[in-house]
């Protein structure tokens, strides 16, 4: 019983980091194995500053 519990709530957890986007340098290291590129990928930092720049610079509207 405890362990189904446990189970669920790092399900849970995980959705969480998924959606709140906090697991993105994690993921981003995955795809970066996945296609076997040659230089180091970015730093926790150098990754989260781009992101930052990618989703607020520019415009980002519709219309």
């Amino acid at each position: 019983m405890v362990r189904q519990i446990r189970k669920l709530l790092g399900r849970a957890w995980q959705l969480l980091r998924t959606l709140s986007g906090d697991d993105a340098y994690e993921r981003y290291l995955g795809l970066y194995v996945r296609h076997g590129h040659a230089e180091p990928p970015l730093s926790r930092e150098e990754f989260f500053r781009a992101w930052q720049e990618e989703k607020w610079n520019g415009v980002k509207r519709c219309c």
